[in-house]
């Protein structure tokens, strides 16, 4: 700002000074310049300057330079609204009032508000809204407009979580059982799918851990609290969960369970005679009661003395004889004989019956002057099988009739060694036998015990969407069967996929760089992955496929080094670590979603053009993570301040700004997979054949080998394929007739020279 006066002519003999004031208080420290110049015999002109670096939000007010001689100027620092307060993320109970809060503030003045819900216009001009009650989880934000233009707040999300549960009550009360039944609040637009029960021991601060706490699937809203001990007081809440979230727990309710018996009977119990009395004597039960002691029962019976007399003589007929233990004995006899032709005739039968796939088959035997096979099936069998099963799933008929034709026999299916896996599910290594091969396959399972049907519908929904995939880029369905788990009595859907020699590109990206040997991979390897990737995304996004998770941990590599699109929503499940979850939404991997799905959460194949950008990136960088040093839950912040990633140290200019024009603010503003396609072909036409040998090293990624052209596989440009010598003392480099380098990869023993270990070489001399 400036401020100049005139004078002169004799009216002073010196010029006077300037002060500057903000709201009329000097501005000691503030950085001024003062210049005087003559305009005259007797004129002069000071200008005075005060400058403000940057300005910030204590710089507001009304500024003034002052004359000694009393001349005032005065100037405004004024410019876009300013908000002091705005929106927060909070949670509210479905259909329940809340307050909002936004506050702005100018020069210049007056500011007008406008509320945004879900980026719509709400209410104009009031600093706190209150909201009658939501339904759905909402974004809030508010905008300012002045006369110096509109300035956005940040938003603020309102999770919509449901209501506490009502009416916990016990309909049924036995001795160790509390059958109890409650109501679940309201849950606004998303039902209330799963309830949580809760029980301990009522006024006893001894035991108050829970002894009881049990998810519980809805409907219906009620649940069995087994294995309690009689007479006893339990305290029991209950909460529900919706998608968005749990509500809040009920008060906790009491119940006595019934009476049960003593633990135990009287001890210690004796006898005393008197005469005619018996004086019996007895110590109360140990253990609990159980109960409230009511009185004993006491039971006695006279015995009965038999005596032994002589009888006397008698002429007459004698008495009947007494049981004979003889017939005992023969009757025993009788029983073990037939016990023991039973067993005969058994192992008879099983020697003489013939195991079969189907059932048992026992030997022919002559029935009626014929011969007779008996044939007994192990189970019955129906044309219809298949669908029984998928029945069983309690999935719906639409998903049942995608599924039908890609079914696949359980027992043409080999399990073998486990790929990897994560909190929801698992990839096996597996053999699936075929009509006149066996094909190696990849297989994709889920702990059915911890997924509820809608995510289980979820993963089954994932196959049948590759089911109608037919593209090189892009991961195929080889087909569909039910396992049936023993531990939990129900059939678990497991997917079979390809075999990819080589995983996911990620982990070839890192091990390039951080493995034991690392190996350069050219730029002509890099662009011919994104290209393959392009490939892929052009042929989904032509079918009306969102893919929503587009990144290098999702794309798989094959044995020819071709890329191959993948994990069509299952991602998060099985790979856990670059998610990350919002409030209460579910996770998301934000670091590779685009801005205006962060937002909004809207996804369209503009967004996954935004995906394909960020996974360019993490190829021109071998696998480093996206945003170095930027937390997950400061992304958007980030991205809303207009920063992107940076170009990674050896990519190409043409390479990134195509991978920028990817990040464009304006989704229809950013290139389509098809011009993405053209352009990376394009781009990889034009760049030169690696003949240069310093430029290409390449390392064995199968570590289990140790001997030269022990890898069947190939190397990325078609040659026999990435070697890592290994067991000598050195890194050196060994001149071969082959158009690439080997890396000589060392061990600790340093003592064997480098002439033994390349002798130990299985090559000609004349190339060791």
């Amino acid at each position: 700002m400036h401020c100049s006066l005139t004078g002169g002519g004799g009216e002073e003999e010196d010029p006077p000074d300037v002060v500057w004031l903000r709201n009329g208080e000097q501005l000691t420290y503030a950085d001024t310049n003062q210049f005087q110049f003559p305009t005259g015999s007797d004129a002069w002109t000071i200008i005075s300057t005060l400058r403000i670096e940057k300005v910030q939000l204590p710089d507001m007010g009304s500024y003034q330079c002052f004359f000694f001689l009393k001349v005032a100027v005065g100037c405004s620092l004024s410019g876009l609204p300013h908000f002091s307060v705005e929106p927060q993320h909070m949670s509210v109970v479905a259909n329940v009032s809340l307050s909002l809060s936004c506050v702005a503030h100018g020069p210049p003045e007056p500011v007008r508000l406008i509320w945004l819900q879900d980026g719509s216009d709400f209410l104009t001009h009031v600093f706190c809204s209150s909201v009658p009650g939501l339904n759905r989880t909402s974004t809030f934000s508010c905008e300012a407009h002045n006369r110096k233009g509109v300035a956005t707040s940040g938003s603020g999300t309102i999770t919509v979580l449901p209501a506490q549960p009502q009416r916990l009550t016990a309909l049924e009360v036995t001795q160790t059982t509390l059958a109890l039944a409650w109501q679940p609040g309201f849950g606004g637009d998303y039902p209330i799918v799963q309830c949580s029960v809760q029980a301990k021991h009522a006024g006893d601060p001894i035991n108050s851990e829970m002894i009881h706490d049990q998810n519980v699937d809805l409907p219906p809203a009620s649940h069995l609290v087994a294995g309690l001990q009689p007479h006893s007081l339990y305290a029991v809440r209950v909460g529900c969960h919706s998608s968005q979230g749990p509500s809040d727990w009920t008060p906790w309710a009491e119940f006595r369970t019934k009476e049960g018996v003593p633990d135990y009977a009287p001890v210690n119990v004796s006898v005393a005679l008197n005469g005619t009395e018996v004086l019996l004597m007895w110590a109360e039960p140990p253990g609990k009661l159980n109960g409230q002691l009511r009185g004993f029962m006491v039971e006695y019976s006279m015995p009965l003395l038999l005596f032994k007399k002589s009888p006397p003589p008698s002429s007459g007929p004698s008495s009947p004889p007494a049981f004979s233990w003889h017939w005992w004995y023969v009757v025993m006899a009788i029983t073990g004989a037939v016990a023991i032709a039973v067993l005969m005739a058994v192992y008879v039968a099983k020697l003489r019956r013939k195991e079969t796939r189907f059932g048992e088959a026992f030997e022919p035997m002559m029935e009626s002057g014929e011969l007779v096979v008996r044939y007994r099936a192990r189970r019955t069998y129906s044309r219809r099988t298949t669908e029984a099963t998928l029945n069983s799933l309690g999935i719906s008929d639409e998903l049942k009739h995608k599924l039908q034709d890609v079914m696949v026999d359980r027992h043409k299916l080999t399990l073998g060694k486990t790929l990897g896996e994560g909190e929801f599910g698992s990839v096996m290594e597996g053999l699936l036998t075929q009509e006149d091969s066996v094909l190696k396959v990849a297989v994709k399972t889920m702990k059915i015990a911890i997924c509820t049907r809608s995510e289980m519908e979820d993963f089954l929904r994932e196959a049948a969407c590759m089911k109608e995939f037919d593209h090189a880029n892009v991961m195929r369905l080889l087909g569909v069967c039910l396992q049936t788990v023993e531990i939990e009595g129900f059939p678990s859907p497991v997917v079979i996929l390809p075999y990819m020699k080589h995983g996911d590109l990620h982990s070839y990206l890192l091990y390039s760089r951080l493995g034991d040997c690392p190996v350069y991979l050219p730029s002509q390897m890099l662009v011919k992955f994104m290209t393959d990737i392009a490939r892929g995304m052009e042929y989904l996004s032509s079918k009306n496929f969102i893919h929503r998770d587009l990144a290098a941990r999702n794309c798989m590599l094959n044995e020819n080094m071709n890329v191959c699109v993948a994990d069509f929503g299952l991602s998060k499940k099985i790979y856990n670590g670059d998610y990350y979850r919002q409030g209460r939404i579910s996770k998301m991997p934000v670091k590779w979603i685009a801005i205006e799905s962060l937002a909004d959460r809207v996804y369209t194949t503009k967004s996954d053009v935004w995906s394909f950008g960020v996974t360019m990136w993490e190829v021109a960088t071998r696998g480093q993570t996206p945003y170095p040093g930027v937390e997950n839950s400061e992304i958007y912040d980030y991205l809303r301040q207009g920063n992107r990633l940076k170009q990674p140290p050896d990519c190409l200019d043409s390479i990134y700004a195509l991978m920028f024009s990817c990040w464009l603010l304006s989704p229809k503003d950013r290139p389509s997979f098809e011009t993405l396609r053209c352009e990376l072909e394009k781009a990889l036409e034009d760049m030169p054949d690696p003949q240069d040998p310093d430029e290409i090293l390449y390392v064995n990624m199968d570590e289990s080998s140790m001997e030269l052209g022990a890898v069947g596989g190939r190397d990325p440009l078609g040659g026999s394929g990435p070697l890592c010598l290994k067991g000598l003392d050195s890194v050196t480099t060994v001149e071969v007739h082959h158009p690439n380098r080997y890396v000589l990869c060392p061990q600790h023993d340093s003592t064997r020279p480098l002439s033994d270990s390349l002798e130990s070489l299985d090559m000609p001399k004349d190339k060791k």
